[in-house]
């Protein structure tokens, strides 16, 4: 039994001041139940709260900590960046060195523009496809979450599905009314609103690697449909890789999977657990973006150096071929001990990976789109969490999301993981 009297006193004064104590909704584990730790520290693969709980990490700040917690390159990048201001609102050098990373590691992006988070990126993105597409109408995914803009709250995962909210109060049913939605992984769903609207539709928006319906991996062939059918319409084609940017592959998922979107949106690993975002791709659409062109976006903040810093250093540690094999050797034992630990305890699971995202479903089935996800019995997940927590070991607080591995996640850390889940799969 954890001890949490520190965490429950916080949790309880937080909820006097914050909607449901906390800043972002999964935090608050509505979905598994109990009392969310608050954390007090990270280094390496681990995390510590502030009761003294020490937490082998796979949520990493969903996602941006590929190399861990207080990585020494970015904390010194920090500490030399901070002494020189936190913010300019002019142009700086890191900006640039940044955009130049980004290009050479992505070569469908050639031009960049940064922001200050997924959302904005996303939001951004899409009304560039519209600028230059002249259309409105857009196409996105059942399941699939592009942050919390009002015309994407429409059949979003992530914390929408979490919390089981139908979309979201507040947001006009107006705004919503050119988002269309098709089914992950069904190519034919997607033909066939571009059957329905032809010559409306701007851009097809999808999570290459579904990440927030759970990690949901493309079936053979639907990537490259999409392709093919927003080119034959003329229609943009947009990868939402504000989760799977650099975490699937040091190219991404459209690296991995040989496909060339017209755009792309970044975000959680280029600001090394800085606040960032960005958007790019083609050079002809995104000079249409102000001061070169007339689709407007600003920022206060964008290309802070502060997250730039600590985004070049994270990226710079993580592009030669040895860190990616070391990575994949450690994901594929992790996942290899708790299939045997769930197979001895004669529970059923699906497991998904891609690259250092993983997934892991309480189903007898595979789960290849929103619906199946849905179908997973989620009572047996939030039972296996609370297990997992009480023996150290942090996952995502809902069936979901995915998970993440980092180049901390050593041989210690995969063994003691997978012998938690064993007594976890012999409790349920």
């Amino acid at each position: 039994m954890l001890n949490q009297t520190q965490s429950a006193a916080l949790f309880q004064k937080a909820q006097q001041t914050m909607p449901g104590g906390v800043n972002s909704p999964v935090r608050a584990f509505q979905s598994v139940g109990g009392t969310p730790p608050f954390i007090a520290k990270g280094e390496g693969a681990y995390m510590i709260d502030v009761d003294g709980n020490r937490y082998i990490d796979y949520v990493l700040s969903w996602g941006p900590l590929i190399r861990g917690h207080a990585h020494p390159a970015v904390v010194a990048a920090l500490r030399e960046a901070v002494g020189r201001g936190t913010s300019y609102g002019a142009p700086n050098p890191y900006e640039v060195e940044m955009a130049q990373l980004v290009t050479e590691m992505m070569p469908t992006i050639e031009m960049v523009r940064m922001v200050n988070s997924g959302t904005e990126a996303t939001m951004s993105v899409l009304r560039l496809a519209r600028a230059f597409t002249g259309r409105d109408k857009i196409i996105k995914f059942k399941g699939n979450y592009h942050g919390h803009a009002d015309f994407l709250l429409v059949e979003a995962g992530s914390g929408v599905a979490t919390l089981g909210l139908p979309n979201s109060p507040g947001v006009p049913a107006a705004t919503v009314a050119h988002t269309l939605s098709a089914i992950y992984n069904d190519a034919d769903s997607v033909q066939a609103l571009f059957d329905q609207f032809p010559g409306e539709i701007a851009a097809v928006i999808v999570e290459p690697v579904a990440g927030n319906m759970g990690l949901v991996p493309p079936q053979p062939g639907f990537l490259q449909a999409l392709r093919t059918i927003t080119a034959n319409d003329g229609a943009l084609l947009i990868f939402d890789e504000v989760m799977t940017g650099f975490r699937v592959h040091p190219g991404g998922a459209q690296t991995l999977y040989n496909i060339q979107p017209d755009l792309t949106a970044l975000g959680k690993v280029i600001g090394g657990g800085l606040p960032v975002g960005a958007y790019g791709g083609r050079r002809d659409i995104m000079q249409m973006v102000a001061p070169s062109g007339s689709m407007y976006q600003a920022g206060t903040l964008s290309g802070n150096p502060l997250a730039m810093v600590a985004g070049l250093a994270t990226l710079r540690g993580i592009r030669d071929e040895t860190t990616w094999d070391d990575l994949h050797t450690a994901g594929i034992k992790l996942d290899a001990g708790i299939k045997a630990a769930a197979a001895k305890a004669s529970i059923p699971i699906y497991q998904t990976r891609v690259g250092t995202m993983q997934g892991l479903f309480f189903s007898e089935q595979p789960v290849t789109n929103y619906a199946t996800a849905k179908q997973c019995d989620t009572e047996r997940f939030g039972r296996f969490f609370h297990a997992m927590l009480a023996q150290g070991i942090y996952l995502a607080p809902s069936q979901f999301e995915g998970g993440f591995l980092s180049t901390e996640h050593g041989d210690t850390e995969i063994e003691r993981t997978i012998a938690a889940a064993e007594k976890a799969f012999a409790m349920l």
